[in-house]
């Protein structure tokens, strides 16, 4: 593009960029991009062009201190059907049309969903319940029509089908809403504040979620904007809520539905230990109140600002191993509200509901987690050494027998998470690529042992987790980036890694025995043939022989802290 292009062709290539410019830093990286991407002019002609353009751009208003702009009401008429009804009321303010979105994703699983697809029958009407004009644009966009100066209201149904911690699910006995497969947004207005209202069913007592209640209101609440309501999924029964606890005066409570029959005295009484021993790592507690909402049995759990959402059955909670499981996944959950939550990838907010937000750092957000479920249990006294040991040994034993780390480096695992799964997947029969859940959590052993050695076991990995919290979560309110994290653990251990960050971007085989040597450990391999005449390894973690005392010292830090 030239600087002849005309007023009318640089106004049209500058228009998609339009929906979510909004605060002064996004502007001005807009105009940086516009200026490198698009044409020859100067930034000051490319902020010219765009003020210009925005400026004929019609804006919609919605007052910060009337939270009731945008509301949500929710109602579950005929649970049995397994679907629910929603209504949208807002205002058009000056503007006569809106583009409304369903998200296709949900942050913390990251796979794209498609929740418009669940949308059914949806209408617009204005404040005189006078039918609007509603197109589909796309397969997750509305276009609504004539609403200048005038209230309307969007309603649709949202059909439910399968019990999964991602999804929506309504039934005879309770109903689990995902705000992302419920709540329509308006396209460049995600930061305004948002209420909801829940009709509740009259046969069900109690509603779980993180949103905030709005005081003398049964069953509304608030969010101050679209991210925040995203993450607070909404769970509705005849629930059941276990002994709350506090620490540092902040609430914790375990709320669910179906939680089955299990000694729940000594459950909550381990569960405070975990999160104070989570909460110590970093140093803060730094939610008002926090809820553990089980959905009930099934698989799998998503983590969110001050709650998490986990499947979970107390009646399988019959062994000491099947709740030490149980434990760990809760200790896991629990761990990502300050990992990935707030100590993020820069890459992870804001973020874009449309495509989803890739990054090379998905495999700290996530193996770092799994690496810190055994070590907190460990402090606090709810696993032994040994316990310890196996678990990291098994970690290694299973990026070991996957051949996909032969072709599939972390970063590049994680920035295809989004086709290839959390745990990888095979391609055409043959497995081409890995876990970052598996190999991330595998590094973070080999980051702490190198930090340890380096700093003569004066820091560990800890002290990183620290730095990225107060430093970029509370001091500048953002993410990091991939040079951001590598500085960080640099300057952490006081010496460079490019040797142990070689095993982040390439698929160079890890050296199991130099980093564990710094513990007075070793790995012990053993090759076995399993049916079908293939060979797999069997390796677990040892200790050396005669250890010196920085080993010791090193290992009692590393299986007792």
């Amino acid at each position: 593009m030239t600087k002849k292009t005309t007023w009318i062709t640089l106004t049209n290539q500058i228009r998609p960029f339009f929906p979510q410019a909004g605060s002064s830093s996004y502007f001005k990286n807009l105009c940086k991009k516009y200026q490198k991407n698009n044409c020859g002019l100067s930034l000051k002609w490319s902020l010219f062009v765009l003020i210009v353009c925005l400026s004929v751009t019609p804006k919609l208003v919605f007052s910060q201190k009337n939270p009731s702009d945008l509301k949500f009401l929710v109602s579950i008429p005929d649970p049995s059907s397994h679907y629910y009804k929603v209504e949208f009321h807002g205002k058009g303010g000056n503007q006569d049309s809106l583009y409304l979105k369903m998200p296709n994703w949900m942050p913390g699983y990251y796979q794209l969903m498609n929740y418009a697809q669940t949308v059914e029958g949806i209408s617009a009407e204005d404040d005189n319940r006078r039918s609007l004009p509603l197109s589909k644009v796309n397969g997750n966009t509305w276009l609504v029509n004539d609403i200048k100066n005038k209230s309307f209201v969007i309603s649709y149904t949202i059909r439910t089908h399968r019990q999964f911690v991602a999804n929506s699910y309504v039934d005879n006995n309770h109903a689990y809403l995902i705000p992302g497969n419920s709540f329509l947004y308006i396209e460049g207005f995600l930061n305004v504040p948002v209420e909801v209202n829940i009709l509740k069913n009259s046969e069900w007592r109690e509603i779980a979620t993180g949103l905030e209640p709005i005081d003398g209101k049964n069953y509304e609440f608030t969010a101050p904007n679209f991210d925040f309501l995203y993450d607070c999924p909404i769970l509705m029964g005849n629930l059941e809520e276990l002994q709350s606890f506090e620490l540092d005066g902040k609430k914790h409570r375990f709320i669910g539905y179906k939680l089955g029959s299990f000694e729940q005295t000594p459950f909550m009484a381990n569960l405070k230990k975990i999160v104070k021993v989570a909460s110590d790592i970093i140093g803060d507690i730094p939610y008002e109140e926090y809820t553990f909402i089980g959905i009930g049995p099934g698989r799998g759990g998503i983590e969110h600002l001050n709650n998490t959402t986990v499947s979970f059955d107390g009646n399988t909670l019959n062994s000491p191993e099947a709740m030490s499981r149980m434990l760990s996944f809760l200790t896991h959950e629990y761990f990502h509200h300050f990992n990935v939550k707030r100590i993020r990838p820069f890459e992870l907010g804001p973020f874009d509901y449309d495509k989803g937000n890739r990054t090379n750092l998905l495999w700290m957000s996530e193996g770092f987690t799994v690496f810190y479920e055994s070590r907190i249990l460990r402090r606090a006294g709810l696993i032994d050494e040994a316990t310890l040991l196996a678990t990291l040994s098994a970690q290694i034993n299973t990026l070991e027998n996957d051949n996909g780390r032969l072709y599939q480096s972390l970063s590049q695992a994680s920035f295809n998470t989004w086709e290839d799964g959390p745990f990888g997947s095979g391609r055409n029969g043959e497995d081409r690529s890995i876990s970052v859940y598996n190999k991330g959590a595998v590094f973070a052993i080999l980051l702490d042992l190198e930090i340890r050695n380096a700093t003569k076991n004066n820091k560990s990995l800890d002290d990183v987790m620290r730095t990225l919290y107060w430093k970029y979560y509370v001091k500048e309110n953002r993410g990091f980036t991939d040079a951001e994290f590598r500085k960080v653990c640099e300057q952490t251990a006081e010496i460079p890694l490019a040797n142990l960050f070689e095993y982040v971007y390439t698929t160079k085989e890890l050296d199991y025995n130099l980093y564990l040597s710094y513990a007075g450990l070793k790995i012990d391999r053993q090759t076995l043939e399993t049916e079908g005449k293939k060979l797999k390894q069997k390796i677990a973690i040892k200790r050396v022989d005669n250890p010196n005392s920085m080993q010791r010292e090193i290992l009692k830090a590393f299986l007792n802290e």
